[in-house]
């Protein structure tokens, strides 16, 4: 790639927000969280609406690395969430970061699966977390996308790899009962996937895509398949 192009690829702002410092969302990790505009999907119970259906962003590439690079030696890794981060080109962005010395876990939602083919094969990703929105036939009610596909060919793709990752699910009990959840757990098991499973629980900001309210219906964990360790958030 050359210079022009390199400048022109950092300079795009994409990027909605960046929150300076976590030590929650990379496992054992001090790191930031970039928060890349929009996403490919509608999730009814998504609180993040306001990044989703962000058309641009507030921050470049570049800006991003100009603060990493106040923080080389302070922080341990980067976030890439969203929204959803894949659907931008991240490769170049992803190089830089690691030049920089840093670790990348990246939250996706697995329906890009060529983008995330491209960071594994080149090493540019050390932790995953694959949002499992609904079982299959629940999917698209859900998401309000038709991508389950798509999404099941990237957790193929986990599964063959040697990256740590984790599968996750946010639960509002309204729209996924214990049904659900344990078909979610049937289909890993048959895919081979022995890491614990995390149930997120719906956080009701007040603010989401469908306006939900908390939920109504009581969710029963005692009815939930014992055979893969569940965590709940």
């Amino acid at each position: 790639m050359s210079i022009n192009s390199e400048n022109n690829s950092l300079s795009a702002k994409v990027i909605y927000d960046l929150t300076s410092f976590t030590h929650l969302d990379y496992p054992n990790h001090l790191a930031c969280i970039v928060w890349f505009s929009g996403c490919n999907m509608r999730c009814d119970y998504c609180y993040n609406k306001d990044i989703v259906f962000a058309k641009d962003g507030k921050h470049s590439y570049r800006d991003i690395l100009d603060f990493l690079k106040t923080r080389v030696n302070l922080l341990e890794a980067v976030v890439l969430s969203g929204g959803e981060a894949t659907s931008h080109e991240l490769r170049l962005f992803c190089q830089k970061i690691k030049e920089l010395g840093f670790k990348i876990k990246l939250d996706t939602n697995g329906t890009n699966f060529l983008h995330v083919k491209e960071l594994i094969d080149l090493n540019l990703l050390d932790y995953v977390a694959l949002d499992y929105k609904a079982p299959k036939d629940k999917f698209t009610q859900i998401t309000h996308s038709n991508k389950f596909d798509e999404f099941s060919k990237t957790l193929d793709l986990l599964l063959s790899s040697s990256l740590e990752f984790e599968v996750r699910t946010t639960l509002h009990s309204d729209l996924l009962n214990e049904n659900d959840i344990n078909e979610i757990i049937i289909d890993l098991i048959k895919r081979g996937y022995k890491e614990p499973y995390y149930l997120q629980e719906f956080r009701d900001t007040g603010s989401n895509i469908a306006n939900l309210q908390a939920p109504k219906n009581r969710f029963d964990k005692s009815l939930l398949l014992n055979d893969i360790e569940i965590i709940f958030r």
